[in-house]
């Protein structure tokens, strides 16, 4: 995976579902998670509002096929930062994304590319 070239990351998980990805971020408390849309058992969009809840303070990025401007309203009320197409933004671009909210920063909310 890209993310584990990053030498001053930890790459702390990786979860098969929404509902994992809630337990595991429970358990090592990330700084920033990145959602799938459509994920079994818990959806994207149902894991983030879980995470929101549970950890505030965590920076949560979807990355997605299913970028609408529906998705990015529901998306930013659920606690994301930014939605990014996997249509439109390469593994960069969501680094780029991770580096930004991590650090702090804001990122343009349904980025396109």
């Amino acid at each position: 995976m890209c993310f584990r070239m990053k030498t001053d990351w930890i790459v702390c998980g990786e979860a098969e579902s929404g509902d994992a990805a809630v337990k595991m971020a429970r358990r090592v408390k990330p700084d920033v998670v990145l959602l799938d849309y459509a994920m079994p058992v818990m959806n994207g969009l149902e894991a983030a509002r879980a995470l929101s809840a549970l950890a505030p303070e965590c920076a949560i990025l979807m990355y997605t096929m299913f970028v609408t401007s529906h998705l990015s309203q529901l998306a930013a009320a659920a606690g994301v930062r930014a939605v990014l197409s996997k249509d439109v933004n390469g593994i960069g671009a969501v680094m780029e994304a991770i580096e930004a909210v991590a650090s702090g920063n804001a990122v343009a909310f349904g980025a396109s590319g």
